[in-house]
């Protein structure tokens, strides 16, 4: 028999299950800014260490303009997208396990 006043929210709104979560989000986080970090950082390098690969036309542009100006927005477009769905399915798979938790 279950206790009436203990139910899954108190410990949706505990420490443990917060702290879980954002150990997650942090992982997540951390994985989302090194993919936009390395693009931020890898374009500039590309240029310097490999000049005449990224001033080849491609589509009417250089590939550094190609990269910049038309697919960079797409990718952080990407990046954001995955977080936020990403973020959302793990806050939705702690809250599943905290369920099922309070069952037993």
């Amino acid at each position: 028999m279950s206790d009436p006043t203990h139910d899954h929210s108190d410990f949706i709104h505990s420490e443990a299950f917060l702290h879980g979560l954002m150990k997650r989000q942090l992982k997540l986080s951390i994985a989302c800014a090194t993919a936009f970090i390395i693009l931020l950082f890898g374009l500039p390098l590309m240029n310097y260490l490999a000049p005449d690969f990224m001033g080849q036309r491609v589509g009417g542009f250089t590939l550094t303009w190609l990269i910049l100006g038309v697919l960079f927005f797409p990718y952080v477009w990407i990046i954001a997208r995955l977080f936020i769905t990403r973020s959302i399915a793990l806050e939705t798979a702690e809250v599943q396990n905290a369920a099922e938790g309070n069952k037993r």
